[in-house]
């Protein structure tokens, strides 16, 4: 039974966005709803009702709304959704246009910087008229390869203003990785900074944008923001202007929206690619909008007082969802750094500085923060501090019993699970509702969600693969450079026709929460049992003297053996003693079969740039098979420590 952590007062459940929307429903339709799970069930079984009743209590601004909801809730894919409509995406996200904040940026050893939201609209306006004045229009792909700092909102913002369609890379990513992504959408302009921060030190991001130019002949004019410089030398790039001339011409005028479809394209994100060139999803204006309001409003209960902070970069899918609360009206807090630099408390100072009450982070920052000793709530005022926010991978027990130990006891952690694919979340937090340790409260509204079995039944207290059987607004509407779908079937619905499998596996637990096991294409299948690597990380955790570790399966002997790799914290060694530790504790606390038939040290851990262990690549290089797109990898050296290893070929 898993240990109850928090749970809301009953103010604060009846005066959530939750409450309110249940309150809402119930007028609506003679409902009679006093629980979350009663308005769970009704929206999955009622979507287009649900669905209607959302696009009103959320406020979409649309110039032409539609009298049809969608045309066939089973159909995966090709549900149609509010045909008719006509909207835009940066309209509804610039529906404020006051002297509150909008945005707060912190850069590594820099001062804060502050925008307004009548200074954003004013700067997304200017913009737009630049981009029109080059020839930007409907259609055209616009892409940012820029820090976590305001020009690169409202790039995306003007972007999607006019109806062209936004992309961004991270400024880390290699020249190999940019090009994997942008050279298949053929950008019109490209956004970038003369650099970014990282530990202290200033890194020059020009000397990349010259050698992708040579080999991206479709972008014809680059727009350089100062951040590292005031003035950098941009002379050796070619296209390129200050952002300052860029926006020179505009006049400040009024901003016109292009009112488009509901199915308009967005924004095209990608897939990690990790095992080959990354997939471009393409997602649609109104889906996105509508999906990831839900989520903003009802299941993190943001509201315009709030300040929300999310630890994300441009190339990861949370930057898009946390731009996304400008809907609300609330303040946004960018970081663009190590989140470590210049001591391992920096966030939680920035926190208190800045009275943040959404903190949003990934499960591997909380397990790094919990191995660095800092302690929050001994050294930072976070009173302000309501939710925290965690995703990327599965949340430890450990790592929900440290929030509470050492951040705040009184706070509502939403571990959140989902996908770039949707650009949103599978299962999340809930205001209404408990939070039990392990355990994420809820699946979302609307989201049909279940764990299927070998046989493909649904089941309850079960380890299962996670699937969706009924159509979701932000689903892909296509992929990039796929006219027959053959991609995109395969992403998804190749196992189960009609079925949205994600590759994860998931319980659904008896009072409606979800635990998360880890990837599915990742499962480890000793004897035929299949294990999630989540079980075995949750065990590994709490041992002080192993820094990281990453596990997977090794072909052996006609099955599959399991193989744990760990990092050692400084100054701890690999003993016998601790090798029967490790292993005494996984048969204890998860099963015999769990238990790793080889545990073998290694000075480092791959990661992708958005911070995702990446075990199918570890897996690939233990078999001897090539990783086609290291660029992916925000420490591709690492691999080389996989390679050869004699151990892996002893009994």
């Amino acid at each position: 039974m898993s240990k109850l952590l928090w749970e809301p007062s009953a103010e604060q459940i009846t005066q959530s966005n939750m409450h309110r929307f249940m309150q809402h429903v119930n007028q609506r339709h003679g409902t009679a709803f006093a629980h979350y799970d009663e308005l769970y069930m009704w929206s999955i079984e009622a979507l287009p009702d649900f669905w209607a009743a959302a696009w009103d209590f959320l406020d979409i601004r649309a110039s032409q709304t539609s009298d049809r909801v969608v045309d066939d809730p089973a159909k995966m894919p090709g549900a149609r959704w509010f045909e008719g409509a006509r909207l835009n995406f940066a309209e509804n996200l610039l529906r404020y246009r006051d002297d509150q904040t909008a945005l707060i940026f912190k850069g590594e050893d820099r001062p804060v910087r502050r925008m307004s939201y009548a200074e954003l609209y004013q700067a997304v306006t200017r913009t737009a008229a630049a981009l029109r004045a080059c020839g930007v229009t409907v259609g055209d792909r616009v892409v940012g390869f820029m820090p976590n700092m305001p020009e690169a909102i409202v790039a995306m913002l003007a972007a999607a203003s006019l109806g062209a369609t936004w992309s961004s890379c991270s400024p880390d990513f290699g020249i190999k990785g940019v090009l994997d992504r942008f050279g298949q959408i053929k950008p019109k302009v490209l956004f970038t900074a003369n650099g970014y921060a990282f530990k202290g030190k200033a890194i020059d991001s020009l000397g990349r944008i010259a050698d992708i130019l040579a080999q991206l002949p479709s972008i014809e004019k680059v727009v350089v923001v100062p951040y590292t410089e005031e003035a950098p030398d941009i002379s050796a790039v070619p296209k390129a202007l200050m952002y300052s001339d860029f926006i020179a011409g505009g006049d400040g005028g009024e901003l016109v929206f292009a009112q488009l479809p509901f199915e308009h394209p967005l924004y095209i994100m990608y897939s990690s690619g990790t095992t080959g060139l990354p997939k471009c999803m393409v997602q649609s204006a109104g889906g996105i909008l509508l999906h990831q309001m839900k989520e903003l409003v009802l299941h993190t209960d943001l509201r315009r007082e709030d300040t929300i902070f999310y630890f994300t970069t441009c190339g990861w899918m949370m930057w898009n969802w946390l731009t996304c609360a400008l809907s609300t009206g609330a303040t946004l807090v960018l970081f663009d750094g190590n989140p470590f630099h210049p001591h391992p408390g920096a966030l939680w100072e920035l926190a208190a500085d800045e009275g943040i009450t959404v903190f949003g982070t990934s499960a591997g920052y909380i397990a790094a923060l919990q191995a660095s000793g800092v302690k929050p709530r001994e050294t930072y005022d976070l009173k302000p501090l309501r939710a925290v926010l965690s995703t990327g991978s599965p949340l430890s027990i450990e790592g929900f019993e440290f929030v509470y130990d050492h951040i705040k006891p009184d706070l509502q952690l939403a571990s959140i699970s989902g996908g770039t694919d949707l650009n949103g979340c599978f299962a999340l937090g809930n205001p209404m509702g408990p939070v039990y340790a392990g355990e994420l409260q809820c699946r979302g509204l609307a989201m049909k969600v279940e764990a299927f079995d070998g046989s493909g039944q649904p089941v309850v207290g079960q380890q299962g693969e996670l699937v969706c059987t009924a159509a979701f607004p932000s689903m892909p509407i296509y992929f990039w450079s796929d006219p027959d779908q053959q991609k995109y079937h395969k992403a998804y619905f190749d196992v189960y026709p009609g079925i949205w499998r994600h590759g994860d596996y998931i319980t659904v637990t008896a009072r409606g929460g979800v635990i998360m096991h880890g990837r599915s294409d990742a499962t480890l299948n000793p004897g035929g049992v299949r294990i999630g690597t989540a079980e075995i990380y949750r065990q590994i955790d709490p041992i002080e003297e192993i820094a990281d570790c990453v596990v997977v399966g090794q072909h052996w002997k006609n099955d599959v053996r399991v193989i744990l790799f760990v990092q050692m914290a400084p100054g701890c060694e690999l003993t016998d003693a601790l090798v029967n530790r490790v292993r005494t504790t996984i048969r204890a606390n998860a099963s015999p079969r769990h238990v790793p038939a080889k545990i073998v040290p290694v000075a480092d851990i791959p990661y992708t740039l958005n911070m995702k262990k990446v075990e199918l690549a570890v897996r690939k290089v233990i078999h001897g098979e090539a990783v086609t797109n290291k660029d992916a990898l925000r420490n591709p050296e690492a691999l080389d420590h996989y390679q050869d290893l004699a151990v892996l070929q002893e009994d």
